[in-house]
């Protein structure tokens, strides 16, 4: 027997699958959430809340620390059509992917998740230039970076290698 097929969902019953969506995030469901999301975006590409959803569905999964997930991210921020989106959840995404590694503690996980969280910084950067007056957003993601930084000790660069010549 051949796998079922999907099954499209109605324009009109978009409203209630985001709902379910952002419901799954919260109770810690985001292959549910992103499926849904998914199931969004085949009837209505440009929904930008279903886009932002389904980003940071994926961006749950990183506690998994797969690569394919962090691939599927960035193609998910390079659907967003608005510069500003791009910058702000191209740095959400940086950011979460450097949480993920730290947590999984592996050898070397400090160093390696500063320089991601170095280039979350850049990201926020581009957005604060962009974004609209009263828009803090990309501010507090800064912060809350730095804080980040300041508070955990195994968050440090790369200590750079010695290197001597040998004049054997």
């Amino acid at each position: 027997m051949n796998a079922p097929g999907l099954k499209p969902i109605s324009r009109e019953g978009v409203p209630a699958a985001l709902q379910k969506a952002h419901r799954y995030r919260i109770l810690n469901d985001p292959t549910a959430a992103e499926s849904i999301c998914l199931d969004v975006l085949a009837v209505e590409p440009d929904n930008v809340d279903a886009q932002v959803m389904h980003l940071l569905a994926i961006t749950d999964q990183f506690v998994h620390g797969h690569a394919a997930d962090l691939h599927r991210a960035e193609q998910a921020v390079a659907r967003l059509a608005d510069e500003y989106k791009r910058a702000y959840y191209g740095g959400v995404t940086l950011e979460r992917w450097a949480k993920g590694i730290l947590n999984l503690g592996a050898p070397g996980a400090g160093e390696v998740a500063y320089e991601w969280i170095e280039r979350a910084l850049e990201r926020y950067a581009k957005a604060e230039s962009l974004r609209t007056p009263g828009n803090d957003e990309s501010i507090l993601r800064w912060n809350t970076c730095v804080r980040l930084l300041e508070r955990d000790p195994h968050l440090k660069p790369r200590a750079a290698e010695a290197w001597e010549p040998s004049f054997e």
